[in-house]
């Protein structure tokens, strides 16, 4: 892995602004930021597919392929899968186990 100070430098953060969290992750000042001169693009799904992917894979996924293209990508994750830190997949929706009640209702 890359150390996040490199990552920084090319993107063009200002070394001032940059506040490593540890070797892969840093907190950016939001002046560092200034006026949006690309774009943005949210990755966002119900449900994972067949294979088990998801949001998360699917976010790096089209950053790593942006960046073979030569775009300069800088791909955010929020929270990734807390899934694996309770040993099942699912769970934001409880494991599969969630219901919303009255499942039949009318309108």
């Amino acid at each position: 892995m890359r150390p996040i100070t490199s990552v920084a430098t090319e993107l063009g953060l200002p070394e001032d602004h940059v506040h490593p969290w540890g070797p892969g992750r840093a907190k950016v000042a939001l002046e560092a930021l200034g006026p949006p001169k690309g774009r943005l693009v949210h990755v966002s799904a119900i449900t994972p597919t067949p294979a088990g992917e998801g949001k998360t894979t699917m976010a790096i996924a089209l950053g790593m392929g942006l960046r073979q293209r030569g775009r300069r990508v800088a791909v955010a994750l929020r929270q990734p899968s807390i899934g694996p830190v309770f040993g099942k997949k699912g769970g934001g929706t409880g494991g599969g186990r969630a219901t919303i009640e009255p499942s039949n209702q009318r309108g």
